[in-house]
């Protein structure tokens, strides 16, 4: 019995699809319990079944993120404490479940139920099979970036085996080979879109089921592009992949008509909320945030937007209550009891309530145009074109403050205080101080540095994996950590480990990557 449930949720079957809330139910029935189902309803249940990952939530900031990624990034300060670095784990197998019981099994499902159709239906509903991939894919990568080699290609297949457990127990694609597809995948998607006709009606449907880009075509487009430079940019000096990423970014850059990207904050793609009567809400922000001190902020990065003049730093933090207006960070390495003081003293600063915990109309962030000419930055400057590159990183930096003034337009807390307005002249010189300008960097490698600062902070907690995977990736920005002698992991992890369940219930599959599965294994992009 044991068995056979872990093969629901690891294999993922039909009977645990995600539309399980009563709000989003009244819109979108549960595939799994209507007596006949349609591209269009898997789609908005596919959509749905991971938002506790996408919009705040309780469950991924406190359980998940607190511990973890946020800390091995040091967006926020914590004490320390033993066995700090080891990933709980709750956080772990709850994140994988969801994955694959809610998210794999139904993308799944959408796949099965457009198979059963027509050729003249599925070229119709065409564009529902590419947005959910897109949107697969970005978050399949997330997984990967954990993980490493991961169950794939064969997860989630229970009701396409007929019920058959033995059979859909999956095997471990490699992370490699996930990239190649993904990327084989998305570049087609891309040429695809622009050539794709969807009929009025179809247009109509799918405008009301995408609560991501509202049917918009041209945003898809962006979308997948956008993550296309992501995805090529991760591998880019990884050897294997080095003369496609270079040649496939350079074909997006170089033909913004065919392969348009995220350019402007208008265009971000996000899940926004509109009710606050419905589960797509960042009510849960607050608690998961908020709760055991987690929204207390890092030395590090504190002092950097100090030192430098960062607009963005009343919009992100606000000073402790007994800190006379001063914005401080937590020491990491500090003894945990003068740590435990400090937070107890009021005079930490702490992430901004109304900007983000606070704000229940906090969006669910999937990608935005800072990241994308911080991208766009790194691409310029490993091509040579140093004038492209500082222009792309100065837009970054742009429209990474615009965003999080943009942010506490939405919000309905006033917690923190009125914001004062940023202007494009406190901007400039923002710009132009000494840690972050551009022109005094004196070489690739510096200039490399400022870019990975720049991503480090526009992504701190609102991010966090994508904040985790450029670190681990370029290196950059080197924090200190205090070292934990007490334990094997002395300092945080280069990847998570596989849930113990994968072990016990995929065994046979679970020992092709049984060495590996430590916190010292790097992923394969992971070059140093």
């Amino acid at each position: 019995m044991k068995k056979t449930l872990f093969v629901l949720a690891a294999a993922s079957s039909i009977t645990m699809t995600a539309c399980k809330k009563q709000d989003f139910a009244d819109s979108y029935a549960d595939p799994s319990k209507i007596s006949k189902t349609t591209v269009e309803k898997e789609f908005a249940g596919f959509l749905n079944s991971n938002q506790t990952y996408v919009l705040p939530s309780y469950w991924n900031y406190f359980v998940v993120l607190r511990t973890t990624v946020n800390r091995y990034t040091q967006s926020v300060g914590w004490t320390n404490s033993t066995a700090q670095y080891v990933p709980g784990g709750a956080g772990i197998t709850d994140r994988w479940n969801n994955f694959y019981s809610s998210f794999v099994a139904q993308y799944r499902e959408l796949q099965n139920v457009y198979a059963m159709l027509s050729a003249d239906d599925q070229a119709d509903r065409r564009i529902f099979v590419i947005a959910a991939t897109i949107y697969f894919y970005d978050h399949t990568q997330k997984v990967v970036d954990l993980h490493g080699d991961i169950p794939w290609t064969d997860a989630g297949k229970l009701s396409a085996n007929g019920g058959d457990y033995i059979k859909s127990l999956p095997k471990y694609d490699k992370a490699d080979a996930i990239y190649t597809k993904m990327l084989d995948d998305l570049k087609g998607f891309s040429d695809e879109l622009n050539t794709i006709n969807v009929k009025a009606g179809i247009q109509a449907g799918f405008k009301t089921q995408d609560f991501i880009n509202k049917g918009n075509l041209v945003l898809w487009k962006k979308y997948c592009n956008s993550l296309r430079l992501r995805i090529l940019t991760r591998v880019a000096k990884t050897p294997a992949f080095q003369s496609r990423a270079a040649a496939e970014i350079n074909g997006i850059l170089s033909n913004a008509a065919q392969y348009p990207v995220i350019t402007d904050n208008a265009d971000n793609i996000q899940v926004k909320v509109f009710d606050l009567n419905t589960d797509i809400n960042a009510k849960g922000f607050r608690s998961g945030l908020e709760d055991w001190d987690g929204n207390v902020a890092g030395k590090a990065m504190i002092d950097h937007m100090n030192t430098n003049g960062d607009p963005r730093l009343r919009a992100i933090f606000e000073p402790g209550a007994n800190a006379n207006g001063i914005y401080n960070g937590l020491d990491p390495m500090l003894d945990a009891s003068s740590q435990t003081t400090l937070v107890s003293g009021g005079t930490l600063a702490l992430y901004n309530r109304s900007t983000l915990s606070r704000n229940q109309f906090f969006p669910g962030i999937l990608m935005n145009a800072a990241e994308v000419s911080f991208l766009v930055a790194e691409a310029k400057l490993r091509a040579g074109d140093d004038a492209g590159a500082k222009a792309a990183y100065n837009d970054g930096i742009a429209k990474s403050v615009n965003f999080y003034y943009w942010l506490r337009t939405l919000s309905n807390d006033n917690t923190s205080g009125a914001l004062t307005p940023t202007s494009a002249a406190e901007i400039a010189l923002y710009t132009a101080s000494a840690g972050v300008n551009w022109d005094l960097a004196l070489s690739s490698d510096d200039k490399l540095k400022l870019i990975a600062t720049q991503k480090w902070i526009h992504f701190n907690v609102v991010q966090p994996l994508e904040n985790w995977s450029e670190i681990r990736r370029l290196h950059a920005p080197v924090f200190n950590f205090w070292v934990d002698n007490s334990n094997a992991q002395k300092q945080p992890p280069y990847r998570w480990i596989y849930p113990s369940s994968e072990n016990t219930y995929n065994t046979a599959n679970y020992a092709t990557v049984q060495a590996n599965d430590n916190l010292t294994t790097r992923i394969f992009w992971d070059i140093r």
